[in-house]
């Protein structure tokens, strides 16, 4: 479902840089981060920006949006350059110093404009290589920084912290599928030098002509000597010129020739390596594709696609030979009197159209005697609720009417059937009149209309396999509501109604029809083996139909189940999220013993809070709102132990095992602690504490102790004592 949609969007967006001048692009097609350490860093930062697309003016941008909203595309976000508002780089934080740079400096892009887009996404965001360097430089100087780690960890200027490697790596894999479409579109471009270095390699027949050049120039040149010493007296002179003239043409070839071979030489040199070149990122490429399928290499696979092609180019081209050879036999035939299979037709359609009406009043008495019949029958309830006080008096009376419900229903079953049949007979009547419109849509037989087109009746053809239910529904209801114009034909034609007049007028027309055909037959034969295979074409069409209906109905079933699962697992989160939320607050304020403090969570993303992370703040007692690492090591416990209390007040466990929760508490918040869990503990958990600190333990039920036992052995030794026996003000 999220490829369609990813499709969908891409050819929305290609087709918007096509209408619209000065659409760039969306920002991660524009650009990408200067190394794969920085992929995380980078993602986190260009966040939802990564699919806004770069625009120039903001009169495209809301072009784009019209564009948008007439093709029911999703929302998208567009940065227009001339309308953004970008901060200027602060020049200082190229010279903090460690491993800090500008989120900036690290992505790489080529139009110069789209610098502008790319500062308005990051603006001063600072990427470090740890997670502590990026909270010391975000927090720990006079000015606060937008920082971000290798891993993903973003810190905001107001203290807010989030994370989740999980999604961002889903995330981020979005540049490798870059890169590899790049990887695609440099494997095109070396298919298309190779076929260019194969033309070059075709002026070889050039080369060879220059050689046959030179051979006849040597053949003529011992000719000429040849001449010359029959005719050295003669044509001393002449001779002696010519010689000259083809002594300069030789100087002039050879070196040509020397030239050629070089080139030739240097030419199947490069086309080898070029070849080999290819070869190798082909199978550096496509290895894992070829092992999918089984395959030596991508060569082995384009063989086969190629004669796969070739084999389906044969099929085409002699289906559309026979298509041709029955749009002449159709064109004959137009050419004659269609005006006997017209008037037939046209007779059939409307006694059909006849038998429809009659069949829809019959079926509206019907449903008239159906709607007396129940309102009968739901009378006799109500007498009957109504009299059930008055039962052992009027038993008789209710035994008779106990018939009459039993004849009425009888009688309702007889009238359902009698309804079930006239609906299928209703149904194969509409299927017979469909079956004639596409007969004469397919026979190009122009019907005459009153209402409606011929291009309104359903054609059965490939381009309807990828429609839906509602263009379907739409194709009958335009159908439905054509009217033939029966205006042209005979009166007696127009009159016939009973059932042996149409069937003598079907007679008729059948006898002259066979009469054409019969002529036809002996003017020309047919080709019986085009319908032979028109209905095999037809049949496998069927096939293909009811397969894409199956399929429709699984998917449509499938995606029920997961938005089914998808709510399921939305509103279990959320439950328990909300309970959490809601029960936080409270007891931290308990833990804390004060009102003043306060705790919330919040999720990042909204609408699915389980595929992000959750933000924790707390507000301790006697301090401002701030990030969760100013808090001291007892106050952040405090907050610890808080969340701990919430999430288990949703599904509570038996017992808890705590260990060492004291370790950075001091006196006072130890006093605070020990108090709440004792509270707790006597309706809603048991606990086990673990703890080296007497203010925490001093105040359990019972102490069980490990020591050292005595003698020359280390043996560990259990103690125990019950500390309900002793008054709590006791020492």
């Amino acid at each position: 479902h999220d490829s369609i949609r990813q499709q969908k969007r891409s050819e929305l967006l290609a087709n918007m840089k096509r209408l619209f001048p000065g659409v760039h692009g969306r920002l991660i097609d524009l650009c990408q981060p200067a190394h794969r350490r920085y992929t995380l860093s980078v993602t986190k930062v260009l966040g939802k920006d990564m699919d806004s697309v770069v625009v120039e003016h903001e009169k495209t941008a809301r072009d784009c949006i019209q564009y948008l909203k007439e093709q029911h595309g999703d929302p998208i976000t567009f940065l227009p350059l001339d309308r953004i508002q970008v901060k200027p780089i602060n020049e200082r934080l190229r010279e903090v110093g460690g491993t800090a740079k500008l989120v900036i400096d690290v992505i790489q892009f080529d139009l110069p404009q789209i610098k502008r887009a790319l500062q308005f996404a990051c603006g001063n965001a600072v990427v470090c290589d740890t997670t502590e360097e990026a909270r010391k430089l975000a927090f720990s100087g006079k000015e606060r920084l937008k920082t971000v780690s290798l891993d993903g960890t973003l810190f905001h200027k107001s203290g807010v912290v989030s994370g989740g490697a999980a999604e961002l790596q889903h995330k981020a894999q979005r540049w490798d599928a870059k890169q590899v479409d790049g990887l695609k579109r440099r494997r095109d471009e070396l298919l298309e030098e190779l076929k260019t270095l194969a033309k070059q390699r075709r002026k070889e027949p050039e080369l060879q002509n220059l050689q046959s050049q030179l051979g006849g120039l040597e053949t003529r040149l011992s000719y000429s000597v040849r001449d010359r010493d029959n005719t050295i007296n003669k044509t001393l002179a002449e001779n002696a010129k010519e010689l000259q003239v083809i002594g300069r043409e030789l100087a002039t070839v050879e070196p040509q020739a020397n030239d050629a071979r070089r080139e030739m030489a240097a030419r199947e040199k490069t086309i080898k390596a070029s070849e080999a070149n290819m070869n190798k990122v082909e199978d550096k490429v496509f290895k894992h594709f070829c092992q999918q399928i089984g395959v030596t290499n991508i060569r082995q696979y384009e063989e086969k696609q190629l004669k796969a092609t070739q084999e389906r180019a044969n099929k085409r081209l002699e289906f559309s030979n026979q298509v041709s050879r029955l749009k002449n036999q159709l064109e004959y035939e137009r050419k004659r009197d269609p005006a006997a299979t017209v008037k037939k037709f046209s007779s059939s359609i409307k006694l059909d159209e006849a038998e429809i009406d009659r069949l829809k009043t019959e079926e509206a008495a019907q449903l008239k005697i159906i709607d007396e019949a129940t309102d009968h029958l739901e009378g006799l309830r109500k007498k009957q609720g109504g009299k059930k006080k008055q039962i052992e008096d009027q038993d008789l009376e209710l035994k008779e009417i106990k018939k009459l419900l039993v004849a009425n229903q009888k009688e309702l079953g007889n009238i359902g059937k009698q309804i079930s049949a006239l609906e299928s007979k209703l149904d194969q009547v509409r299927l017979e009149r469909h079956g004639l419109l596409r007969d004469c849509k397919m026979s190009d037989i122009a019907l005459p209309l009153q209402h409606g087109r011929m291009e309104d009746i359903a054609n059965p053809s490939s381009s309807q396999v990828g429609t839906d239910e509602s263009t379907t529904d739409d194709a009958q209801e335009r159908e439905a509501a054509i009217v033939i114009d029966y205006s042209r034909l005979k009166r007696a034609a127009l009159n016939v109604r009973e059932a042996a007049e149409v069937q003598s007028m079907m007679t008729e027309y059948s006898s002259v029809v066979t009469d054409l055909q019969a002529s036809l037959t002996r003017m020309a034969p047919p080709n019986m083996r085009a319908m032979d295979k028109l209905d095999g074409v037809q049949s496998k069409l069927q096939e293909t139909t009811e397969e894409f209906e199956s399929a429709k109905r699984n998917a449509r079933k499938s995606r029920s189940e997961f938005e089914e699962i998808k709510k399921q697992r939305f509103d279990r989160f959320n439950d328990a999220f909300q309970h959490v939320s809601q029960h936080i607050d409270d007891i931290y304020k308990s833990l804390s013993n004060t009102q003043s403090a306060q705790a919330f969570l919040g999720p990042q993303n909204a609408e699915e809070p389980y595929l992000g992370g959750i933000d924790y703040n707390c507000i301790a007692p006697g301090k401002r709102f701030g990030p969760m690492d100013n808090l001291s090591g007892g106050e952040k416990t405090v907050a610890a132990l808080a969340l701990l209390f919430a999430i288990h007040s949703y599904q509570p466990a038996p017992f808890f095992i705590l260990d060492e929760i004291d370790a950075a508490l001091d006196n006072t918040n130890i006093g605070k602690v020990t108090r709440y869990i004792s509270r707790q503990t006597k309706d809603n958990f048991q606990c086990i504490l673990i703890s080296l600190k007497e203010d925490l333990f001093s105040n359990v039920e019972v102490l069980v102790g490990i020591t050292a036992g005595r003698g020359d052995c280390t043996v560990s030794q259990v103690l125990t004592l019950d500390l309900t026996k002793y008054d709590a003000t006791e020492e």
